[in-house]
């Protein structure tokens, strides 16, 4: 007899990793208030680096045994560049000028990226549906970004904020992409601590500038409870339910996560930031997931 439990288990984290994952819109919106966003972004990945260290330390050691190091260290930075410091610090400078919806709507886009830079470098093919599927998301991007206003698309004023929070899509696109193409001997988590090691030597010289010419960290209890919530709830916790999630569902099906995320980032800005959903949300939203789908879409 099947065992339903079992079956039903991987659908339940499904519902759950997106939940740890949105939070760091809660970090881009309210911890930016007490921490520089780089400041932010830095130690959070250091921290994140320093806990798995601790905890998967002679896993790695024994890891290395079969991984020539000299070979991937600059696989593993580009992947720490982009996942842990493109995708680190844009949502937190983000946060200070956008909302937690507008971030998670439009952070629904990455996976239009991942598309289009699949199908530019690595011969993805690209037939007419899923280029109206990629219209379709560029617009709702649009339409979030400028408020539903086409005075500000013709005179791009657009929020600052929205545009880094797409930056930030762009990067999570990269990211996604050669994570999954450059492949390797190391366990899942032994790479993540490599990853966040070089995610948080990417972002050192951005820290360095910004403590020095724009603001100083201030190293009190509000700086290690946000740091260390970025580093655990969005970090370890929301890495590891993905990686369980993925094991029993595939890729595929886990990448609807990020739908997921847009929902509860929702519900986030509307319960703790007392944001609104204004009408352009609505029609943005539904233009990029109608995107999404044309673009997921199998055709013969």
């Amino acid at each position: 007899m099947k065992d339903t439990n079992k079956s039903f288990f991987p659908y339940l984290l499904l519902l759950i990793h997106p939940v740890f994952m949105s939070t760091n819109l809660i970090v881009a919106r309210g911890g930016v208030e007490f921490v520089p966003p780089i400041s932010l972004a830095f130690w959070r990945w250091l921290f994140v680096f320093l806990i798995l260290i601790f905890f998967n330390f002679l896993v790695l050691k024994r890891d290395f045994s079969k991984f020539n190091f000299k070979k991937e260290y600059f696989k593993l930075f580009v992947l720490g560049a982009t996942g842990c410091g493109i995708c680190g610090a844009f949502p937190f400078i983000a946060g200070q000028t956008t909302t937690v919806i507008n971030m998670g709507i439009i952070y629904t886009s990455s996976p239009i990226f991942i598309i289009l830079i699949s199908c530019l470098f690595f011969g993805e093919k690209f037939n007419s549906i899923k280029i109206l599927g990629l219209l379709l998301c560029l617009v709702g991007v649009s339409i979030i970004i400028t408020k539903g206003n086409l005075e500000l698309l013709l005179n791009f004023k657009f929020n600052p904020g929205d545009i880094w929070i797409l930056g930030a899509a762009i990067g999570w696109a990269i990211y996604s992409i050669y994570l999954y193409n450059w492949k390797t001997n190391l366990t899942d988590f032994s790479r993540f601590t490599l990853i966040s090691f070089f995610g948080a030597i990417s972002l050192f010289p951005f820290y360095l500038f910004e403590e020095i010419n724009i603001a100083s960290t201030i190293f009190n209890t509000n700086f290690f409870k946000w740091t260390l919530f970025a580093s655990i709830s969005p970090g370890i916790i929301a890495f590891s339910l993905y990686t369980i999630t993925q094991r029993y569902l595939g890729a595929t099906v886990t990448g609807f996560t990020l739908y997921l995320y847009t929902i509860y980032g929702s519900f986030f800005g509307i319960i703790f930031f007392d944001e609104t959903l204004e009408y352009f949300h609505y029609i943005g939203a539904l233009s990029v997931f109608i995107g999404i789908y044309l673009v997921k879409k199998k055709t013969k």
